[in-house]
């Protein structure tokens, strides 16, 4: 049986069941009136749910220290609003693992059981938000819009929806999910934005159906829980009614009523967690409870949860001693009887740092890591390790208040037991420090903050360290042995390479690999390579299947020509196959496919200059398209896993996936880029056809055409078949241009951002007929008027960074008696002292020679700012290095005002 596996917009989503695939069941669209409550999209199956609402972790050693933060942040969101408890995995069977896999952000719903679980973190996924949207599915819950109540809520609008990306939209099946007596939750940060999975950002792919409270609710939203999100995690998991999950650095809690008396039969928790490296201190006050703790008692466990050790049952009116936990939670648990009510107990708590550690390893972190730490600390851990190991220190995150020599705030580490020992350094700034390892077993520790800055602190681990190395037998290593915290590897000289033991060595060079996937190295990598090495490795994969080979490291001697040293792929096991390239210098190669089921790759080095090598992947994948072309009328694509058909311009793909029937000949285009061709290109498009296409780009940027070929009926005024270009909307706008015949026009940019392009070939001759390119051009003339418009930074705001080493200028005009007025709503450029890197610029007039209003980066300019003749020139520039959001900004002409360039 297969576990759902759910998918984040932006990437690929797939649901696999364990009784098939999903099917649609359409739009099926009610009115209000008929809306109730029903299923919420929360798993219902037991099995799915974590035992008592603890959930071990681990966290793939790709992550940096800052990821890692957000992930902890999103991690304690959960616990601070539910009774769900996120652990560091020790042996527990089942836990999930925060890794990158191909499918970008994605989870399985629920508890899978039986092992570890990915929950992968992509790229542009590391924001706590859609951590926070993972864990939701980690926990148990599907997207909210697959409810199969969906329909009375929210309409999809299945035209906007980008190519291949409807089936994240489809309901989910009765049986799977759980009402719980909750209502769909617009708010729920399980919910889909308005234009997820969108052909372009300004159009909605689904939309709430009816206002509530007199507005129409915004969804999609990924900041934090909603209050139906806690109340159904609370429900799911049983949380009990009376308690609190409390992670402030101290206060305060108390029995329901006291001091009035609480009530027969309660039952409250309390999980009180601080950050590790701190500890939880408590004490209370007891008041006329019964002295009988089997009646009415508190129970202290030192822990996160019922099973924790003890600290103490206590009752009646007797003072308890300070409880001092051994990490950073404490559980507490009241229980009331029938036969006695008292006036209760109340309680105070506060999270203390330091203290001896006395363990073989675990995690320090800075007071109230992730989040910054608190003023005025001052934290010393002594950490032992068992007698004859050493003490290894790595760090996971690192970000003190910077000075020249550490006065404000610091990390302080010495070798030994206290502040007299050798110190092994003084931290401060971002830069994480080195591993350390002590020459004992043990290691101090103390961290020091003023009262001024605060930032996010650190993150530590500790672990008993040996040195493998110092044995008499090398580590059982053939010929180097190198340490490294934590453990040792065997190393080869140049020339050699470990052995399948991972212990002895052999020739390295070459070989013949029938493995789907692995990896390839130049000899003595990672130093450089010996000379006089020729190496050829041949890569067999199973009949119908493809080779992709992908460099992560590449640096040879040679340029252009590779007449010295140089790495050769070819399609084939022989040294004549078909070339896909010869490669040398420092640019990486790209990513390179096999055309069979085989590939050879050579490298060779002469005998004066050696260069670092390189470092390659492979894998291989079935192509079904290897094979009467997938059974695909037109075009068999093949992709990692799968494959799918495609049919050429001017045809749809039949209902089963493989044939294609004629289409209608009009298109919307709204993606930022791509291709356009003639029907049934590159084979001759048919007669008496008539197409259009209604290009649309972001605001503020133009379109640009460019003929890659062109091969038609030709005329001297192409009277016959043609090409007809417009600058606007439609064919009412200025025409731009008629084009046949073969001789390609040179490019053409719209005004605006839209573009209209007829295609006409009459009952006669056919040709070819032609393949163009479109793409979106920053800049332009644009015109204010009184309605609100839009100005976007780059084409693909919203979507991804603005690209490097750009120069946009826009000029914005209003009428003769109007000024121009702009509005940011967003604005994150690259930040600088004297926005030297990345910057806007404004100037009031029509020009660059106009007076400057402003250079801005960082946070930007002023929310409105006001021109004082009839139009503005923003100009924009990037460098080729650090890339940030862009910026967003309205535009409006409006009556000249009393104070130009006002600001609010």
């Amino acid at each position: 049986c297969f576990y759902k596996l759910n998918w984040c917009p932006n990437v690929e989503l797939i649901f696999i069941l364990s009784r098939g695939w999903f099917k649609s069941s359409g739009s099926n669209i009610q009115s209000r009136q008929g809306a109730r409550r029903r299923k919420r999209a929360a798993t219902s199956r037991p099995e799915r749910i974590w035992p008592d609402g603890v959930i071990p972790y681990v966290i793939s050693g790709n992550f940096s220290g800052s990821q890692r933060a957000i992930f902890r942040q999103a991690m304690r969101h959960w616990e601070k609003h539910t009774c769900v408890t996120f652990i560091e995995k020790t042996t527990e069977e089942s836990y999930i693992v925060f890794t990158y896999r191909p499918c970008g952000c994605c989870s399985y719903v629920g508890r899978r059981g039986g092992g570890p679980q990915a929950i992968s973190i992509g790229k542009n996924c590391d924001k706590f938000g859609i951590v926070v949207h993972e864990l939701g599915h980690v926990i148990g819950f599907w997207h909210e819009h697959t409810r199969p109540d969906r329909d009375d809520h929210v309409s999809i609008i299945r035209d906007n929806i980008q190519p291949g990306q409807e089936y994240n939209f489809l309901k989910m099946e009765p049986g799977e999910v759980d009402s719980l007596g909750e209502v769909y939750d617009f708010d729920s940060i399980m919910h889909y934005a308005r234009n997820t999975f969108s052909r372009g950002i300004f159009l909605d792919t689904i939309l709430p159906r009816y206002d509530v409270n007199g507005v129409r609710p915004p969804i999609g939203q990924r900041t934090r829980l909603s209050k139906g999100d806690i109340a159904q995690a609370r429900k799911l998991y049983k949380c009990s009614r009376c308690g609190d999950s409390l992670q402030d650095s101290s206060g305060n809690f108390s029995s329901p009523g006291f001091p009035n008396g609480y009530s027969a039969y309660m039952h409250c928790i309390w999980r009180i967690s601080v950050t590790p490296g701190e500890k939880v201190r408590a004490y209370g006050k007891f008041s006329n409870m019964s002295h009988l703790c089997w009646y009415d008692h508190v129970e202290i466990r030192d822990g996160y949860w019922r099973k924790a050790p003890l600290k103490g049952r206590f009752c009646g009116d007797k003072l308890p001693e300070p409880i001092i936990s051994i990490d950073s939670r404490l559980w507490i648990e009241f229980r009331s009887s029938s036969n006695w009510v008292g006036k209760g107990f109340s309680a105070v708590y506060e999270a203390i740092c330091g203290g001896e550690v006395k363990k073989d390893n675990g995690q320090i972190q800075s007071p109230n890591y992730p989040d910054d730490y608190r003023p005025n600390k001052v934290c010393v851990w002594k950490i032992s390790v068992a007698q004859g190991f050493h003490v290894g220190l790595t760090f996971q995150s690192f970000e003190i208040e910077r000075h020249d020599s550490c006065a404000y705030d610091y990390l302080e580490v010495r070798d030994g037991i206290s502040e007299n020992s050798p110190l092994l350094g003084r931290f401060c700034g971002y830069d994480k420090p080195d591993d350390i390892k002590t020459s004992s077993n043990h290691l101090w520790m103390k961290f020091v903050s003023d009262g001024s800055v605060n930032k996010a602190g650190f993150a530590a681990n500790f672990f008993k360290e040996m040195d493998e190395c110092s044995k008499p037998d090398n580590g059982r290593c053939e010929q180097r042995c190198v340490n490294t915290l934590g453990s040792y590897k065997c190393a080869c000289d140049p020339g050699y390479e470990l052995a399948a033991d991972k212990r002895s060595c052999e020739a390295a060079c070459g070989g013949f690999i029938t493995k789907l996937n692995g990896s390839i190295t130049s000899p003595g990598w990672p130093r450089e390579y010996p000379p006089n090495k020729n190496c050829i490795w041949q890569l067999v994969a199973p009949t119908q299947y493809r080779i992709t080979l992908l460099f992560d490291v590449f640096e040879t001697e040679g340029n252009d020509v590779c007449k010295y040293d140089y790495v050769e792929v070819r399609s084939g096991l022989s040294a004549d196959s078909k070339l896909h390239g010869k490669f040398c210098g420092a640019e990486k190669p790209e990513a390179i496919t096999s055309q069979y089921n085989n590939m050879r790759i050579e490298f060779k080095s002469d005998n004066t200059v050696s260069k670092k090598g390189f470092k390659a992947q492979f894998f291989s994948d079935k192509d079904e398209c290897s094979k009467e072309n997938g059974g695909c009328q037109h075009e068999c694509v093949n992709t990692f896993g799968s494959y799918s058909c495609q049919c050429r311009s001017g045809f749809v793909l039949h209902e089963n996936r493989h044939d294609c029937k004629e289409a209608g000949c009009d298109h919307t285009v709204n993606s930022v880029s791509g291709i356009i061709t003639s029907p049934n290109w590159p084979d001759k498009y048919p007669s008496k056809k008539a197409c259009t296409w209604v290009l649309t780009t972001t605001p503020g940027h133009r379109i640009k055409i460019a003929f890659n070929e062109i091969d038609m009926e030709a005329h001297l005024e192409c009277a016959y078949d043609h090409i007809d270009i417009y600058d606007g909307r439609d064919g009412k706008a200025q025409k731009l241009g008629r084009f046949c015949g073969t001789k390609k026009p040179p490019p053409i940019t719209s005004s605006g951002n839209k573009l209209f392009i007829r295609f006409f070939s009459d009952n006669s001759v056919q040709k070819k007929g032609f393949e163009a390119s479109h793409t979106a051009e920053c800049g332009g003339q644009l015109k204010a008027e009184v309605k609100t418009k839009d100005l976007f930074s780059h084409a693909q705001f919203g979507d991804n960074n603005y690209p490097g080493a750009s120069d946009c200028e826009w000029v914005i005009s209003a009428e003769k008696g109007y000024g121009v007025e702009l509005i940011f709503q967003t604005f994150e450029i690259e930040e600088e002292a004297d926005c030297g890197y990345d910057y806007m610029e404004l100037f009031d007039g029509p020009d660059t020679k106009s007076p400057r209003l402003g250079r801005y980066c960082g946070s930007g300019p002023p929310e409105e700012i006001y021109s004082a003749g009839d139009s503005i020139v923003i100009k924009f520039h990037s460098d080729d290095t650090i890339n940030k959001k862009g910026f967003h900004v309205r535009y409006t002409s409006t009556k000249f005002q009393d104070t130009l360039h006002s600001r609010k």
